[in-house]
C-alpha cells in the first residue's frame, strides 16, 4: 500500500471525517443496524477500515438509491461511496475495480409466459426500474424494443409492477429471489443481463485519494477481508470480483 501522508489523509477527509455514502437501496451492500448503530455490510465495512488507515473518525452519509448517492458527488455530500460502475457516474466519480459482484435479472408472475432474459426484450413490453440505479442506466442502453418505468426506489419498482401489473421488474437477483420466496405467484428469471460491479469511489478531482483508493480494495479482496464482510453480513450469494 502506498504510503498515508498528511495531504493525502486531508484530499480523502478535508472535513477531518471520512463521510462514507451509504446506498440502503443495495441489501448485498449495506443494511441498516436494527439496533440504530452504524450500518452493516460490506460497503461501510470497508468504509470503516479505510477511515481507521486514514486515522480519521467517520460519519455516515446514508440515501435509498444509488442514484441519489451518484448526484450527491455534485454537492459534496460524501468522500468515499460504494456503488457500481457506469459510465454515466464514472464522469464525476473516480471508481476503483469491482470489489463484489452481483447480478441484475428480472422477476415476473409465476404464470408470465415471459421465460428467458431474451423474451423481455420486446415491443409492448413494460418493466418496473428503480430510478438511475445501475441496472436502469445499462438497460436504458440496451433495450432496443421494452419500455422501462421508472420508479423512485428499487423497492418501489417492486410495488408498482404489482399494482399496475406491469410485465416484470428489473433489480439486483437478491431481493427479488428473497420476494419470490415470500409469494408463490411471483418467479425470478433465470440467468441475468448484467453482473454488476460494486465498486469504490471518490469525487473525480481527488486522484491522489482515488490511486489508494484503488489499491486498498485490491489488497481488501486478496487479504479475504471483503469475503470475510459479506459473510458476517449473512451474504452468501455475492461473489468476490477477481
Amino acid at each position: 500500500m502506498p504510503d498515508v501522508s498528511p495531504s493525502l489523509v486531508h484530499e480523502f477527509a478535508p472535513s477531518g471525517t471520512l463521510r462514507i455514502g451509504v446506498n440502503y437501496g443495495n441489501p448485498v451492500i449495506a443494511q441498516k443496524d436494527a439496533a440504530g448503530g452504524a450500518p452493516r455490510g460490506v460497503g461501510p465495512e470497508l468504509g470503516r477500515e479505510l477511515a481507521r488507515r486514514l486515522g480519521v473518525p467517520v460519519a455516515y452519509v446514508g440515501y435509498d438509491t444509488a442514484g441519489k448517492m451518484a448526484d450527491g458527488v455534485r454537492n459534496d455530500a460524501w468522500d468515499v461511496a460504494f456503488l457500481a460502475n457506469d459510465p454515466a457516474r464514472a464522469e464525476e466519480i473516480a471508481f476503483s475495480r469491482p470489489y463484489v459482484q452481483i447480478e441484475g435479472t428480472y422477476m415476473v408472475r409465476s404464470d408470465s409466459p415471459l421465460r428467458t432474459i431474451a423474451d423481455l426484450d420486446r415491443k409492448a413490453t413494460r418493466i418496473a426500474v428503480g430510478d438511475k440505479t445501475a441496472y436502469d442506466l445499462f438497460l436504458s442502453r440496451h433495450l432496443q424494443h421494452a419500455t422501462l418505468v421508472k420508479a423512485p426506489t428499487s423497492k418501489a419498482a417492486i410495488a408498482l409492477f404489482l399494482s399496475e401489473r406491469l410485465d416484470a421488474v428489473a433489480g439486483v437477483k437478491n431481493p427479488l429471489v428473497a420476494a419470490a420466496a415470500r409469494d408463490p405467484a411471483l418467479r425470478v428469471i433465470e440467468g441475468n443481463f448484467m453482473v454488476i460491479g460494486q465498486a469504490a469511489g471518490v469525487p473525480r478531482p481527488r486522484q491522489n485519494a482515488a490511486r489508494y483508493l484503488a489499491h486498498f480494495i485490491e489488497e481488501s479482496k486478496k487479504s479475504g477481508f471483503v469475503a470475510a464482510a459479506l459473510r458476517e453480513s449473512g451474504v452468501t450469494d455475492a461473489t468476490v470480483a477477481p
